[in-house]
């Protein structure tokens, strides 16, 4: 029983345990994410210290996210949410031998933008437009709906219910044409996108966007009116006033017809003001509404007619004038005796000139002339109640100068150089042209058409770049600039300038000529000739390289000579063949050789010693470099060279016979000197005074003879009285 009891109480504890360890995850059971956010999935545990836990798939394929475990809790993130993170997620605690498991659905969706509106053009009452509803990187894109409605009234509807091939944002489009009415005015275009995905609960499930309706008219009905007439006196003026209707509202422009057709633009007004009209301003007045989507014309012809009295303007109805020159415009009369003048320019800018009016003729100077007088200039002429205008035309130009040929750097055979003619302060530009020619050949050319409409005096140029060889020495670059002004008359349309080619040539081929040789005896001289090639002619710079290795300017002439030179003047001399193109440079090495000098020949310590003694017979030189020295006994069967070091001679324990006289040769390839002494050797005198140590080894050696000689003496008497006698018998005291 007491064993039936414990096992009770065990089983208790352990049903006690198990109840206690229990685990949580959250969200619960399901969580959506949107592509691109963070999401974490938590797992939790209570009743147990520390559980351990572990994340997995439910098919096992990676997490793509982060684990973190802090105590009782874990932490699985997504960061960001991707097509990997769609799964089943299990997290499993285990506590000791107990494992619990917990599984979440994580499913995504992508659903970022609102929907956008795009119109194939311009909304134009009665002309069909398509309008493109787009909803970009959705997911899963089978669970989208797309509605386009015009105001209230809706007019497509698209669902995407074919199957997905696999997992990618998809952008889906719906399209729907209709044709704008004016109802439409003032209508939106709504596009609404839904993301129908049951029993999950996101934000936002819908998603649209709204775009008012712009419907635009066309230009029509235009009209004009005109205020007083359409027919005009001469001087007269005449108000024209257009209208037309579209939406937006048409802008007006007006316009002349030209004789060519052409419509030249006057203004972009609604009234049009004409003052002062001539003749010439009859002719076929056109208004234009104008708005985005269209235009509208109507047309509506003037017609001026003259006034008895005849004007004229000279130099005549137009005149070429030059800027910066001066032109005078004379207005004349004929037919009116007193009449007045007035002067102004079409457009009623300022005159930018000078008036003087006497009797039947009136003046305006022009001085000088600049872009400000670039007008159509009208004399008025009133006589009594008529007036009469005649217009003359200034029309402008510059063509000072003629052209300027520039080069980038000196012509050298081989290098490349860019030439540029340069035309300057010209006006009109865009009517120029620039063309340059090597002899007969145009080797470039240039318009300038860009310019046009440009009012400024521009200077133009033209650029090229070749290589000069010797063979263009002589040739001549020619840049032709012609203005193109044919409806012109002046002089001259067209200008050149001309350049003789010189073509430079680099020093070369450098050399030095040396006489009589670079290799020299002190005190000759030396010619040193340099010769460069070169166009032009190099010039010829002498210098002489120091220890530094710089160079000491020496002469500019092509030789160089040097007198009595010394050995100083060895070294290496450097010419240079200079010109404007560059710097060749050659160098020679200069040696001056000295004959031997300073030649120094002495016994140490004296030319008279005495028998036995020893003397050191010594040759020196002072010369740089180094001479040859040979020691030499004089006599009469013969010089004997002695063996010398370094230009010594020893003669130990010198004898009679050494007496005699002794010469040093010193040469080298300029030369030899010759120097000699006399050595004189004295006997040695028989007195008292004088111990030579041979004298002093003999006396050593009687000190031991003679009392060796006494022993022997003793020893054979001994011998003799015994009859014999042995030293290996005798007592050492005897001995």
């Amino acid at each position: 029983m007491v064993v039936i009891f414990g096992a009770s109480n065990v089983l208790w504890l352990v049903f006690a345990v198990s109840q206690a360890f229990k685990m949580e995850i959250f969200p619960e059971n399901r969580v959506v994410a949107q592509i691109g956010d963070v999401i974490s999935l938590t797992c939790s545990t209570t009743g147990c210290e520390p559980p351990s836990f572990s994340w997995r798939t439910q098919i096992d394929s990676p997490l793509n996210g982060k684990v973190r475990n802090e105590g009782s809790n874990s932490t699985l993130t997504m960061d960001p949410v991707s097509f990997n993170n769609e799964h089943a997620y299990v997290c499993t605690a285990t506590c000791g031998s107990k494992k619990l498991e917990k599984g979440i659905q994580v499913e995504i969706y992508s659903f970022p933008k609102d929907p956008e509106i795009h119109l194939s053009g311009p909304l134009e009452l009665e002309k069909p437009v398509t309008v493109t509803c787009l909803v970009p990187d959705v997911y899963p894109f089978d669970r989208l709906e797309i509605n386009l409605l015009k105001g209230n009234d809706l007019l497509k509807n698209k669902e995407f219910l074919e199957p997905m091939e696999g997992k990618s944002l998809e952008t889906k489009s719906l399209e729907a044409t209709f044709i704008p009415t004016k109802e439409d005015i003032g209508k939106a275009l709504v596009c609404q996108a839904k993301l129908n995905i049951d029993e999950i609960d996101f934000e936002p499930k819908e998603r649209e966007t709204t775009k008012k309706l712009q419907v635009y008219i066309s230009p029509k009905n235009t009209v004009i009116s005109a205020n007083p007439s359409t027919r005009l006196q001469e001087g007269g003026s005449v108000t024209m006033t257009c209208s037309s209707e579209g939406l937006p509202a048409p802008q007006i422009f007006w316009s002349k017809k030209l004789d060519n057709g052409n419509l030249q633009l006057l203004s972009g007004n609604a009234t049009l003001t004409l003052i002062a009209m001539r003749i010439e301003d009859s002719g076929i007045y056109v208004c234009e509404g104008v708005n985005e989507v269209g235009k509208d014309g109507k047309e509506v012809e003037l017609i001026v007619q003259e006034k008895p009295f005849t004007v004229e303007i000279s130099p005549g109805p137009q005149v070429i004038a030059q800027i910066g020159d001066s032109v005078v415009l004379t207005c004349g009369v004929t037919g009116c005796e007193s009449p007045s003048f007035s002067w102004r320019t079409q457009i009623d800018s300022p005159l930018s000139g000078q008036v003087k009016t006497e009797g039947t003729k009136s003046t305006l100077t022009l001085s000088p002339v600049s872009f400000e007088n670039g007008h159509s200039y009208l004399c008025t002429v009133t006589c009594g109640h008529k007036k009469l205008e005649k217009r003359i035309s200034v029309d402008l130009y510059s063509f000072p100068r003629d052209p300027e040929i520039k080069m980038s750097g000196l012509l050298v055979s081989g290098n490349p150089v860019t030439v540029s003619c340069e035309v300057p302060s010209v006006y009109p530009s865009d009517r120029l042209e620039i063309e340059l020619f090597k002899g007969e050949s145009i080797i470039e050319s240039k318009t300038f058409l860009e310019d046009m409409d440009k009012k400024s005096l521009e200077t133009k140029s033209l650029e090229m770049t070749f290589i000069p060889t010797t063979e263009d020495t002589g040739r001549v670059l020619i840049c032709l600039a012609q203005l193109h002004v044919g409806e012109m008359e002046f002089e001259p349309k067209q200008r050149q300038s001309i350049q003789t080619l010189y073509v430079n040539v680099a020093p070369r081929d450098t050399t030095i000529l040396v006489s009589p040789s670079s290799i020299l005896e002190e005190g000759s001289s030396v010619n040193m000739t340099c010769f460069s090639n070169g166009l032009p002619t190099p010039e010829i710079l002498w210098s002489r390289q120091l220890n530094n290795g710089h160079l000491q300017p020496l002469s500019e002439n092509s030789t160089l000579t040097l007198t009595s030179t010394k050995m100083e003047d060895s070294g290496i001399y450097v010419c240079e063949g200079i010109n404007q193109a560059g710097i060749s440079r050659k160098e020679v090495e200069l040696i001056i050789q000295v004959a031997p000098k300073d030649i120094q020949l002495k016994a140490f310590p004296s030319e008279s010693v005495k028998e036995g003694d020893t003397v050191i017979i010594s040759c020196t030189c002072g010369n740089v470099p180094k001479t040859w020295i040979i020691l030499k006994k004089k006599a009469e069967t013969g010089d004997t060279v002695l063996k010398s070091r370094d230009g010594a001679y020893t003669i130990h324990k010198v004898q009679l016979e050494d007496a005699g006289v002794y010469e040093c040769e010193s040469k080298n390839e300029v030369g030899l000197q010759l120097r000699s002494l006399t050595l004189d050797v004295k006997g040695r005198e028989n007195n008292k005074d004088y111990f030579s140590p041979e004298l002093l080894v003999l006396y050593c050696a009687s000190s031991l003879i003679i009392p060796a000689i006494g022993i022997i003496i003793y020893l054979a008497r001994r011998a003799n009285m015994k009859g014999s006698y042995s030293l290996v018998e005798a007592q050492k005291s005897k001995v």
